[in-house]
């Protein structure tokens, strides 16, 4: 069994653009994120802004919310707290029965500083325990493990922006709490990961928020639609395959769907963005060739603003399958499987730093350039 990577000295910023993480949400395949932050913080690649849902706000939070030099002790801290053995590894060692008797023991047990048996949930499920309580578990550990291993004080001090997707019960409708806009606290985290029935609503603000990945579990678009929009390299760590074989099995047909599910249109989202940033870019070029008498026509400085000249790289890195996988690869909070997540993000991430693509030549008109690539 691999264990994690010991991080290296830190090197100095190597880049000049915006640089911005965004965190997909998927249960244990997060630990792949962990790998992937490291690579970057040994390769001078410290994110400017974290964009993060469901695990990715919490991964996000534990960036933001430490200073760079504590941020890899404190993923670590996070990772090995929830990787622990579970009851039944002795008996039934993971070479003989995969990772099954583990996942039994998470849905039995829950996860030691992330989630617990929720007692209420006995009455069942048509007893009305009300919004914040209607639930299979308590987040209640996952509260004092942030209040631990995060300073919100820091993160809120905007060294590192941090925004975190969540889903108002109410009227459906995504809302991203931003460390930019508002200070954030470990609800906002909290509610980002609150995903249903699992585990139970957060209040914020008299509404009521549930996971975001249940509406978008690939938080791209907060960038891509942000104003004042800048020159960016964005680092998409995406958990979930888009793509993948025809299913055979009833197990594998239940994890082609949660692939599918979560892996949220991404590809589709980003095709979009591409094409009204480079109708921005198109606007801009139309613009400089006006003649100049019209430069100052009120009429068309309206329209120029319509225009941009900002480029963004977009590198979008895949979790590898792992042998065994099925559909609960996600509750898969064994060491073995966080411990080669985490290697396999590492790996991943260095490769990329090494090819650097987004230096290369690019379309003057492309607003978006993507650089994709999976192991």
């Amino acid at each position: 069994m691999n264990a994690m990577p010991p991080p290296a000295p830190v090197r100095e910023r190597t880049v000049r653009e915006q640089v911005v993480l965004v965190l997909q949400g998927g249960g244990a395949l997060g630990a792949y994120q962990a790998g992937v932050y490291q690579a970057l913080m040994e390769g001078g690649i410290e994110p400017d802004w974290v964009i993060g849902t469901s695990i990715g706000a919490i991964n996000g939070a534990l960036i933001a919310g430490n200073a760079p030099e504590n941020r890899i002790a404190r993923l670590r801290e996070f990772w090995e707290g929830v990787g622990k053995k579970g009851p039944f590894d002795e008996l039934w060692p993971s070479s003989i029965l995969g990772t099954s008797m583990t996942n039994l023991s998470t849905i039995l047990s829950g996860i030691p500083g992330f989630f617990a048996p929720n007692p209420q949930a006995v009455w069942g499920p048509t007893f009305p325990l009300g919004i914040e309580r209607a639930s299979y578990y308590t987040t209640d550990p996952l509260k004092a493990t942030l209040g631990r291993l995060v300073d919100f004080d820091y993160l809120n001090r905007k060294q590192v922006r941090l925004s975190v997707g969540a889903v108002n019960v109410r009227t459906s409708e995504m809302r991203h709490f931003d460390s930019g806009s508002m200070p954030l606290a470990p609800a906002h985290v909290m509610a980002s990961g609150a995903l249903p029935p699992a585990f139970p609503a957060v209040a914020i603000d008299s509404e009521s928020y549930w996971d975001g990945g249940i509406y978008s579990n690939t938080p791209i678009e907060v960038v891509l639609d942000d104003v004042p929009r800048r020159d960016s390299l964005i680092f998409s760590v995406n958990v979930w395959q888009p793509s993948g074989a025809h299913p055979v099995t009833l197990q594998q047909v239940m994890a082609r769907q949660k692939d599918i599910q979560f892996a949220s249109r991404g590809k589709s989202h980003v095709a979009r963005q591409a094409q009204i940033h480079r109708l921005r870019h198109v606007v801009r070029e139309l613009a400089r060739r006006l003649p100049a008498e019209l430069h100052d026509d009120p009429a068309v400085r309206d329209l120029a603003e319509y225009g941009c000249g900002t480029l963004m790289h977009l590198v979008r890195l895949l979790s590898p399958r792992l042998d065994g996988e099925d559909h609960t690869k996600d509750i898969d909070f064994t060491r073995a499987g966080i411990e080669r997540r985490w290697q396999a993000g590492h790996d991943h991430a260095r490769k990329v730093l090494a090819a650097r693509p987004w230096e290369g030549a690019v379309d003057t008109l492309a607003g978006i350039v993507i650089h994709e690539d999976s192991m």
